[in-house]
């Protein structure tokens, strides 16, 4: 499964710390590589956000599924990316 990030994500994931930012590379990487990603993604209730978050720590990567690919649409820390 392919990733894209909109332009407002890579502002946002450029913003974190470079630990931070392996972390989610790596997580997000391990999920689209499994069989069914989605298994392990939760579905958001709001979707100005997106349809889906992962779960990566105590960050948060809202995203949406299209042909294959994974468009993530925001990431952040989890008390700020609600907002």
């Amino acid at each position: 499964m392919k990733v894209e990030l909109s332009k407002s994500a890579f502002k946002e994931f450029k913003k974190l710390p470079k630990d931070i930012q392996k972390r989610i590379i790596g997580k997000v990487d391990f999920y689209t590589k499994q069989a069914d990603p989605l298994m392990f993604a939760e579905r958001i209730t709001d979707s100005r956000f997106g349809n889906y978050r992962f779960r990566i720590g105590d960050y948060r990567a809202m995203f949406d599924i299209t042909n294959k690919t994974i468009y993530i649409l925001k990431v952040g820390h989890r008390k700020d990316i609600y907002r």
